[in-house]
């Protein structure tokens, strides 16, 4: 059994079906890309996975456990942390008691979690006492995803994380992601820089109108003829 899937999974808000028969896998120790453009359904997924959204039919299996429809705390705990699209974190907070609130699920060990954190993103310990207000975009980003790791999770959703930052702090970030999936972090990255996010994945998924339309490897997707024409301006 693949570590985590999404099988036919249908959901929406109110009556407006978003995502159809929508299905994908991640093996243990990838990064997963899902690609698409603005209003294709990606956030909603990330939404439905985490249990902030109630999944109409389909299963999302985690470890070989069923987890659809978990209340979040419960999806937290078993090893998902989702870092959210737009950072949301808390501006008249400082760095510190941002990542103590990215704990709230596990309080043992949180020393040991936040000097781990901090070996990842060692600009956070540079501004562990500043407010999150007060810090950069890219350090923003920095923070949100050092606050998703908290909970020490093994599977990591990032929504958008590169949305707004100069290439320059894009870079950064991507070697941060890297770093995160080499110490064991299996990822399911949900990007709109199509190039860069093939570059760095193992595999890949197109959501266009709420269904997957196309998968495969990375590197090939970045030859595939579709995805140069449709993302990439080829």
């Amino acid at each position: 059994m693949k570590f985590f899937e999404v099988r036919n999974l249908n959901t929406g808000y109110g009556d407006l079906q978003i995502l159809r028969n929508v299905s994908l896998e991640i093996n243990k120790g990838e990064i997963v890309a899902l690609l698409g453009s603005n209003g294709a359904g990606k956030s909603t997924l990330m939404r439905a996975i985490v249990g902030r959204l109630r999944i109409w039919s389909g299963e999302i299996i985690f470890n070989e456990q069923n987890i659809t429809n978990l209340s979040p705390d419960k999806i937290v705990k078993l090893g998902i942390s989702l870092c959210p699209e737009r950072r949301r974190i808390f501006s008249g907070m400082t760095v510190k008691e941002n990542l103590e609130i990215g704990a709230y699920q596990r309080r043992n060990g949180l020393k040991e979690r936040m000097e781990k954190v901090f070996s990842i993103l060692p600009r956070l310990y540079e501004r562990k006492n500043h407010l999150g207000g007060d810090l950069s975009g890219g350090e923003q980003q920095m923070l949100a995803i050092g606050r998703a790791l908290m909970n020490e999770p093994e599977l990591l959703l990032i929504d958008e994380f590169t949305l707004g930052l100069a290439p320059t702090i894009v870079e950064i970030l991507v070697d941060v992601v890297k770093k995160i999936n080499e110490s064991g972090v299996s990822i399911l990255l949900v990007e709109q820089d199509v190039h860069m996010a093939l570059e760095i994945s193992n595999r890949a998924y197109v959501m266009e109108v709420g269904e997957i339309t196309i998968s495969g490897n990375s590197k090939e997707l970045l030859e595939n003829p579709q995805i140069k024409e449709s993302y990439l301006g080829m």
